[in-house]
């Protein structure tokens, strides 16, 4: 099988597709270049195929590595089995290739292995065939001095035969399908860890089919597992299984078929059912992975690409009671210009002095909005920031904290502001991230962010490369400022990455402003490829050819040239004038004809109505309901307005303005069935929701957002 093959049959999309896609890959070509600018050559495919392909390219490589291993072990052996070399060599299931290569293995010392080298192989044989020979009498002749009596050389061959059950592909084949339909999850409280295992009390004594587990659900028992409060036990229909070995190798109903049905019970709870438990345990953890992963994406996604309010004079403050607030003022582009404490709160509750202090910083750096973090005293600021009287309209805004902390101690951070404390970086961060989310996220490992489900039990290569994959699709589907994003943004465009992207804030500190995408090519070791796959996603504002603040493709400038000048118009008179692009349209189409297709003119026409527009939605005010502070306020039919914070495969959380965040669980989402929560609601989303439950206790709030629920 090719690697096309492979790919194609994985993914399920056409061959041509596919083709094509690999050789991009292959090529050097990044995911976003090819999702936005080689349409035509894959037929549109989006970059979630895209991905797809390159994972399953990733996988054929593994297969083809593990093979190719395998079949050299297998020549140094001298083994000659041509069925088996065939069988090898035309699977690509990994799974069915250690089942062929396992009776090769190099073993440790075995009991088996031990009753090979005395030499009762011939007596397993005898004994498998189950004539009706006496397999005692048989066995006098095996005697050995590790195996002085009939009954130790027989024990010796049951070894052997166990082997060979243990090594059957058939058998492991039809007993892993076993595991895999029919297993059963059974966790156990460990007794002497009860004092430690409450937030287990679920799965003291648990049975679930794993076909129908959730992910969440498995991952959390497993969690117990690791952590030595729960026993795990996976097992398929005990006793289907051993009837089904039976049927497969009893032939007789003799002396020598008693011994195969003992043999056979040694191999399935011996050798068998632990590997196969294994087995079965890691491919349900890798769904329950891939489960996880999805979601954390699907939020990281909505996390990155969350509403900017854009260049705006900005007053940002990290709030807090004791320690006080610190408070930073941040010009358009994010520069820190004035940092200080205020004390509005207990136990200092300077509020007059705070008051006045915040009105002077307003007036004094001409602040256009203010942020302010969504952790400890967020809520109590907000009221306080409220009752200023200031001389002009400003916008509040509740900023999300999470992973601010994280930032301000980070090597990043200390690059950024060498001069500063922690607490000034942590209020920058949150002003910035007010200012553009996504261009101080990707500063902050998104596994600090405070979203997702069981991130640290996950595989962690995979869930990073994913994460990975995320920040770069979001930081190629918004375009960067070549001119103004730090080494950190601009090491995500697609074709850069870290040394690029120094070399590019060096060379802009160094002559100044680009002028055009053209300048990129005279930064030191940028060559031709970066170049093609990184122009189209960087933007030149103000640029003296209007095109290099757009998403049309350097490669492409000639033809729209050529276009608008049959047209009779001049570029600028055409850019962001919907009806004067609409008659382009068919003298565009005349000219792409043989140049590019239909994908590619329809984006370059797009893009030259509305060149440059920012995707992300505006931000929008928002404001907790003002009769809630504490969870003794809450009451049960009580409707809140709150944000969403995280959304796992169990259902959302939401914070209503108090320390504690609420769930909506997924059958609490919507009226009809919800399988998965983010077909249904997302982080940052602004929701109304019913309080349906409190539990002061427990610090637990059940929410709906039911519409039969909330009509009420």
């Amino acid at each position: 099988m090719t690697k096309e093959n492979y790919v194609e049959k994985e993914t399920g999309l056409n061959s041509r597709s596919v083709n094509k896609t690999i050789s991009l890959l292959e090529e050097g070509a990044t995911i976003p270049f090819i999702a936005r600018y080689r349409k035509e050559q894959t037929n549109n495919l989006d970059e979630v195929s895209i991905l797809n392909i390159q994972n399953a390219l990733a996988r054929f490589t593994e297969v083809a590595k593990r093979k190719e291993y395998i079949l050299g072990v297998l020549q140094e052996k001298g083994v000659n089995n041509e069925e088996l070399l065939k069988k090898i060599n035309q699977s690509f299931d990994l799974n069915r290739i250690e089942d062929l290569y396992l009776p090769y293995k190099t073993k440790r010392k075995t009991k088996a292995e031990q009753a090979r080298n005395a030499g009762l192989t011939g007596l397993a044989k005898i004994i498998m065939k189950q004539d009706n020979g006496d397999p005692i009498a048989a066995a006098q002749r095996f005697i050995h001095k590790d195996y002085p009596t009939t009954d130790d050389a027989i024990a010796g061959a049951t070894f052997i035969m166990a082997d060979w059950m243990n090594e059957n592909e058939v058998v492991r084949d039809r007993m892993r399908s076993s595991f895999i339909e029919h297993g059963v999850l059974i966790t156990k409280l460990v007794k002497t860890k009860k004092d430690q295992a409450d937030k287990y009390r679920d799965f003291f004594d648990f049975t679930q089919r794993l076909k129908g587990c959730p992910s969440y659900r498995l991952l959390a028992a497993l969690r117990g597992g690791d952590e030595g409060l729960l026993r795990i036990k996976i097992e398929p229909n005990k006793e289907y299984a051993l009837n089904w070995l039976e049927r497969f190798f009893v032939k007789n109903n003799n002396a020598a078929a008693t011994i195969v049905k003992g043999a056979i019970k040694d191999a399935y709870k011996r050798l068998l059912q632990p590997a196969l438990e294994t087995e079965t345990k890691n491919h349900y953890k890798a769904l329950a992975d891939d489960q996880s992963i999805e979601t954390f994406s699907k939020n990281l996604e909505k996390l990155m690409l969350a509403a900017p309010v854009g260049s705006k004079r900005t007053l940002a403050i990290d709030p807090g009671f004791k320690s006080g607030c610190k408070v930073v003022c941040l010009d358009e582009n994010g520069d820190l210009l004035h940092n200080c404490n205020i004390y509005p709160h207990p136990p200092q509750k300077e509020s007059s002095k705070a008051s006045a202090k915040i009105f002077q910083l307003v007036q004094s750096y001409k602040i256009e909005v203010i942020a302010i973090g969504d952790g400890t005293a967020g809520r109590e600021t907000e009221a306080f920031i409220k009752r200023v009287h200031f001389d002009r309209d400003l916008t509040v805004f509740i900023v999300r904290e999470d992973g601010a902390s994280i930032y301000s101690a980070s090597k990043i951070a200390r690059e950024e502001f060498p001069e500063y404390d922690i607490t000034v970086r942590g209020a920058v961060s949150i002003g910035r991230r007010l200012m553009d989310p996504l261009a101080e996220l990707v500063k902050i490992d998104p596994k600090s962010l405070g979203i997702g489900q069981y991130q640290h039990d996950v595989n962690q290569t995979k869930l990073q490369n994913q994460l990975d994959h995320v920040v770069l699709m979001a930081v190629n589907k918004v375009g960067v400022n070549l001119n103004t994003a730090s080494k950190y943004l601009l090491s995500y465009v697609s074709g850069l990455g870290p040394k690029l992207a120094e070399n590019i804030v060096a060379y802009r500190s160094e002559n100044g402003p680009f002028d055009s995408r053209e300048a990129l090519k005279k930064v030191p070791r940028l060559g031709a490829n970066a170049f093609q796959q990184s122009a189209g996603f960087l933007r030149i504002r103000n640029a003296k050819n209007p095109l290099d603040n757009s998403a049309v493709h350097p490669e492409n400038y000639k033809l729209v040239r050529e276009g608008i000048r049959k047209a009779g118009f001049q570029l600028d008179e055409v850019i962001g004038q919907k009806d004067k692009v609409q008659s382009l349209k068919e003298e565009m189409t005349r000219l792409a004809e043989n140049e590019i297709g239909t994908y590619t003119l329809n984006d370059i026409l797009s893009e030259l109505e509305k060149p440059g527009i920012d995707p992300r939605k505006s931000a929008k005010i928002f404001q907790f309901s003002d009769q809630i502070k504490t969870i003794a306020d809450l009451k049960i039919g009580m409707k809140v307005n709150g944000i969403v914070t995280n959304v796992t495969d169990f259902g959302a959380f939401v914070n209503i303005g108090i320390k504690e965040n609420g769930l909506i669980h997924k059958t609490q989402l919507s009226d009809e069935f919800v399988s998965q929560p983010t077909d249904y609601i997302s982080i940052h989303d602004q929701v109304q929701v019913l309080i349906i439950s409190v539990d002061a206790d427990r610090k637990r709030i059940g929410l709906s957002l039911k519409k039969s629920d909330l009509a009420d």
